[in-house]
């Protein structure tokens, strides 16, 4: 019998019904709904709704449905439409009427909103577990291989070098703002809409700040129109998993052009690449392809949500239902990716002599010749262009900077016209300076600031990510 369906006279036509019902995916909201629907008949039982046997019978019999549903032996009947119609009839055949007490004060519509915001909580938790463990990954390769130097690019082209350390834990950071993001998210979801009743809120006395108590909320929301209508948390979420897909999928795209023999900075361990069914030669990336592929997934349910919501007038509506698809989905997707992710990294293999050839190639010392000449009273501009012509005069001689000959940076610096770079050119230690600044190691040593990719600071930051994420 439809729990709903008193003022009905005929049967649901079956299309209806199958394009209607929920419970395919709202399952998973049931340990939710059962952690609700206790603390609702703790609530009702205060309010003096239910007499304390009652009270006595509705917990044992949702406990026992939550002690099914943790071990696998409950089913579905697709004919209840949803989750909570489901529990409820289940309920009913344990325990008998007194379950038709279960939802006084109570509407599907703060049910549900309930059961997202206790599931959303406790997924991400789960997630900032993953996210840990793709940071650990991340530090673990650091400290592993992260003195190896790596030519840092802009346009995709060599511009600096840095390295991989620093390189490493630029996504380190870009995980902990993903979990910042997450915490606030979890924080602003974290208050009961419970005893909103369907918009205009219970009619009977529930001490609600009691019932979200026990559930582990840190307050009610203010409006029972708002609280069975808002979203925003679903939002959030998908925007935050999104988000931290997209840092993952910038991960993915540098290993699968790292892994190419081509520039051979990085091997992937056979347990996380595959072959081709055709060519014998072939090792994919393909973990790494994927999280790409599934990232445009993720911000698809975001956009998708944003869509749903932006029409929907004050209260609940039915479009709402298609909330849990898209949000169970990310969330999933998320984690699977963190985890994969995290095993690639921690199993990758590192060529530190590629990447330091790489590294050499391009002229990416270019900036720390030029700092060198600014040091010694060059105007930044001016260094620049004497640099600049330097750096015509390697590539014709087909040299690095740093096997220049002092009669070659001597006119450069001739040339520039400028009155301190012409001052310095008798300065007989002028030349190995520059060459010196030239060199991949002393590059690299010149960016000694904070957050900069000198080797002490490096050290400092990936100290401190370690003491952070506690290895």
């Amino acid at each position: 019998m439809r729990l709903w369906g008193g003022r009905f006279e005929g049967a649901s036509d079956e299309r209806m019904a199958e394009f209607t019902r929920s419970i395919d995916f709202d399952h998973a909201l049931a340990v939710d709904d059962i952690a609700g629907s206790i603390a609702h008949v703790h609530g009702l039982g205060r309010a003096g709704l239910l007499a304390p046997d009652e009270v006595e019978t509705l917990v044992r019999g949702l406990e026992g449905l939550g002690a099914e549903v943790e071990a696998g032996t409950l089913t579905w009947d697709p004919a209840l439409e949803d989750i909570h119609m489901n529990l409820e009839a289940a309920l009913r055949e344990r325990i008998g009427p007194v379950a038709g007490r279960l939802h006084t004060g109570r509407s599907r519509n703060d049910q549900v909103a309930t059961d997202m915001r206790l599931w959303l909580r406790r997924t991400i938790d789960g997630l900032d577990g993953a996210m840990v463990e793709m940071e650990r990954a991340l530090v673990g390769l650091a400290d592993r291989d992260g003195e190896a130097i790596l030519p840092g690019m802009t346009h995709i082209q060599p511009a600096q070098p840095v390295l991989f350390a620093h390189h490493l834990l630029a996504y380190v950071e870009m995980l902990e703002r993903d979990r910042g993001r997450l915490t606030d998210c979890r924080r602003r979801a974290n208050v009961s809409p419970l005893g909103s009743g369907a918009l205009a809120g219970a009619g009977y006395p529930i001490d609600r700040e009691a019932t979200a108590k026990e559930l582990g909320f840190d307050g009610v929301t203010a409006n029972s129109l708002d609280g069975v209508s808002d979203r925003d948390f679903v939002v959030e979420a998908l925007a935050a998993f999104a988000l931290c897909m997209v840092h993952l999928s910038r991960l993915a795209e540098e290993i699968t052009w790292w892994s190419n023999p081509r520039f051979g900075f990085v091997r992937a361990a056979d347990a996380f690449s595959t072959g081709s069914s055709m060519m014998p030669n072939k090792k994919n990336p393909d973990p790494a392809e994927l999280v790409r592929g599934k990232t445009a997934r993720v911000i698809g349910g975001l956009t998708g949500m944003l869509t749903l919501l932006k029409g929907l007038p004050l209260a609940y509506q039915k479009d709402m239902q298609d909330d849990k698809p898209a949000l169970f989905d990310a969330a999933a997707t998320l984690e699977a990716s963190l985890l994969v992710m995290a095993g690639m990294v921690s199993t990758l293999t590192v060529d530190r002599d590629r990447m330091r050839a790489a590294a050499g190639e391009g002229y990416t010392t270019a900036t720390a010749v030029a700092d060198a000449l600014v040091r010694r009273g060059v105007p930044f501009r001016a260094a620049h262009h004497v640099v600049g012509a330097l750096v015509v005069e390697a590539e014709r001689g087909g040299i690095g900077l740093e096997a220049l000959d002092d009669a070659t940076i001597a006119a450069a610096l001739a040339a520039s016209n400028d009155s301190v770079a012409v001052t310095i050119l008798g300065d007989a230690a002028l030349p190995g300076e520059l060459r010196a600044a030239a060199a991949l190691d002393g590059a690299l040593a010149s960016c000694d600031v904070v957050g900069g990719t000198a080797p002490r600071r490096v050290a400092a930051a990936l100290a401190a990510a370690r003491v952070r994420l506690g290895v």
